[in-house]
This record gives structure tokens, C-alpha cells and sequence, in this order.
């Protein structure tokens, strides 16, 4: 029992003490791939409800363990919401400001306005909100974990099912990510409208001699 209640970090429920009863935690998946959208999610989990066991940094499950929590956490969530940013917003903004903006759509779109926030990573400006900025806040926040969970959930999906469109790039398997597989098949098959073009530049531009 000791280990579990040290399992998270005592952020939330230092917000909580402080007068926050609603804590929605923020994470985003997708800034790096060659392919698809940014995704992000924000997640407010019950007050003084245990957690749901297994629930960690999304990176660190299998892909059957994100799929057997995603329900989970939807059904056991105050309230939950997912925002995103097309390629074509992140080819005009750049990857950071597509990240904010799927952020903030995740936040406003929950149905419960939160009391207090808490983003994995560094202070985000232009997020619009005042939030508690957590460097390690998927591994350490269990509503920063929910978060990352269902976002790698939601944007996998997504890539699974255009995957069955274009299937040269095997985006079902690496979900559009810069493996060995899909920069080939960029090489020889070309950028489909779902690549980012900037970051697939070197794949397609010959060098300078």
C-alpha cells in the first residue's frame, strides 16, 4: 500500500488542498512523426477516487494495455476531451504552435471547466490559461497519465485507418513515425496530403552537390 500511494507525485493533491477540486491534466502525442496530426488530450479524473491500476505514461504500455485502460478512463472521468491540429495547421504554424493550439482545443472542449491544470512538459505560451507546467508530469500526474493514454489512443486509431488508404507506408504499424519502413516507402512512393512536407524535406529534396 505505501508503494502505491507513492506511485504519484503530490501535485494534485496539493491543487485539491489549495481549493481545486476539478484538475484537468494535458498531454499531447504526435509532435514528431512524418505523418498525421498532433494530438492532445485533457482529462480531469474524480477527486478522492482510487486509481485505475495500470494507468502510467503512455510510452511505457503496450499497445494492448493503452487499448484495455482507454475505456477505462473515459468512463471513469469527470470529464475528458481531445483536441488536435491538421498538417496543414502544423506546416503553417510550425510544430510547437500546432501543439498549443491542439491544446487548447482539448480544454475547451471539456464539458467541466477545471479548477486548475497541469501540462506535461514546459511552460506552453500562448495556451491562454494559467497551468502548472510538470517536466515528467505523464509519468509522475495519474491525470497527466489518463491524458497520454488516451491521446496515443485516439491518434493511433486515427493512423491505423488511413493506413488502409495508404498502405505503402505502413502507418498502422509505426503511426507515421520516421522508421526505417516508412522513409523508404516516402522515398519511392512520395508525400501523401497526410505527410508533413517540411519534415520529410531530406527524404525527398536530392542533396546539394
Amino acid at each position: 500500500m505505501a508503494q502505491r500511494r507513492a506511485r504519484w507525485s503530490s501535485i494534485e493533491r496539493d491543487l485539491r488542498e489549495a481549493g481545486a477540486e476539478h484538475i484537468a491534466g494535458v498531454d499531447e502525442v504526435g509532435r514528431g512523426p512524418l505523418a498525421g496530426p498532433v494530438f492532445a488530450c485533457a482529462v480531469i479524473m474524480p477527486a478522492g477516487a482510487r486509481a485505475i491500476r495500470g494507468v502510467a505514461d503512455s510510452k511505457a504500455l503496450p499497445q494492448s494495455e493503452r487499448t484495455r485502460l482507454a475505456p477505462l478512463i473515459r468512463a471513469r472521468a469527470v470529464a475528458w476531451a481531445l483536441g488536435a491540429a491538421s498538417v496543414r495547421e502544423i506546416e503553417e504554424l510550425n510544430i510547437l504552435g500546432a501543439t498549443t493550439l491542439a491544446m487548447r482545443r482539448a480544454l475547451a472542449r471539456l464539458r467541466v471547466p477545471p479548477g486548475a491544470i497541469i501540462v506535461d512538459g514546459k511552460p506552453v505560451r500562448g495556451l491562454g490559461v494559467a497551468h502548472h507546467a510538470v517536466v515528467g508530469a505523464d509519468v509522475s500526474c495519474y491525470c497527466v497519465a489518463a491524458a497520454s493514454i488516451l491521446a496515443k489512443v485516439a491518434r493511433d486509431g486515427l493512423m491505423r485507418r488511413l493506413a488502409a488508404r495508404y498502405p505503402a507506408y505502413a502507418w498502422e504499424r509505426n503511426a507515421g513515425y520516421g522508421t526505417a519502413a516508412h522513409c523508404a516507402a516516402i522515398r519511392t512512393a512520395g508525400l501523401t496530403p497526410h505527410h508533413r512536407a517540411a519534415f520529410c524535406a531530406a527524404l525527398v529534396t536530392p542533396p546539394a552537390l
